[in-house]
């Protein structure tokens, strides 16, 4: 029997990319998203070049949902060899002053609680697998609190990296290990409006990178297929830069 890999938010962008990945190094893929029709689509995308693949429809933010279908996909297959908890975003910009309690309250769930959510649910699963792996994601904008309006973003994935550190700790015993990858500048739907609006101000972000270019869906796809292989049996609490040398500017 394939192991079993969830990615979460897996219907586009890196996600995907990570679950063709995966798909090809073996596992059974579960994809996670909120657009059923377009994760069907997927799936079948998947299924065509040889992949085992099923769509889950759940909402991250959403305690009972996560919970409910992690638990299922877990009694399904016996085992969860792989959590991707790739599902997050910006949500917005705000600043701080005019910041409503319930925008704070959506970032943040989107970001942080739904890492929470879905390792706990997945642990009694992950303990069953083989080379059991978490892999989250913080950003840039967790050391650098982020652009404006985006400080709230910066906060909730600090918030990541942290956990990504504690869940280490908690779950070495069982041989699950846990680790996060910060993505920098990757060329995704994620920047779909400041690219169709000002596609000038896009290309030139490639400018602040050191290797000088953009990054693609796939760069970070084959660390995590890294991170969850035996290759990295000895890696846990670690935080790796996919940015092109990004962080350190230029």
């Amino acid at each position: 029997m394939n192991k079993v890999a969830i990615i979460t938010g897996a219907t586009g962008g890196i996600g995907f990319e990570v679950a063709k990945r995966l798909g090809k190094d073996g596992y059974t893929v579960i994809l996670n998203g909120i657009e059923d029709e377009k994760g069907m689509q997927r799936v079948e995308e998947l299924t065509a070049e040889g992949i085992t693949a099923e769509y889950f429809g759940f909402d991250v933010t959403k305690e009972d949902a996560v919970t409910a279908s992690i638990t299922q996909i877990g009694e399904k297959y016996g085992r969860i060899d792989v959590l991707v908890n790739n599902a997050g975003g910006l949500g917005g910009r705000s600043r701080f002053e005019n910041m409503t309690t319930e925008f704070y309250r959506f970032v943040m769930a989107l970001n942080l609680d739904s890492v929470f959510f879905a390792s706990r649910a997945a642990i009694p699963f992950l303990k069953k697998g083989e080379n059991p792996t978490i892999i989250n994601y913080t950003s840039n904008a967790a050391w650098n609190a982020g652009g404006p309006g985006a400080g709230i973003y910066g906060t909730s994935k600090a918030g990541v990296h942290t956990l990504t550190r504690a869940l280490a700790k908690d779950l070495a015993e069982y041989g699950i290990r846990v680790n996060a990858v910060s993505p920098g500048t990757i060329d995704t739907p994620f920047h779909k409006q400041i690219k169709s609006t000002k596609p000038e101000v896009f290309a030139s972000w490639a400018n602040n990178i050191m290797l000088g270019r953009l990054g693609k869906p796939e760069d970070v796809a084959g660390v995590i297929s890294f991170l969850v292989s035996k290759d990295a049996s000895f890696l846990t609490a670690e935080t790796i830069q996919v940015g092109g040398g990004q962080a350190l500017g230029i």
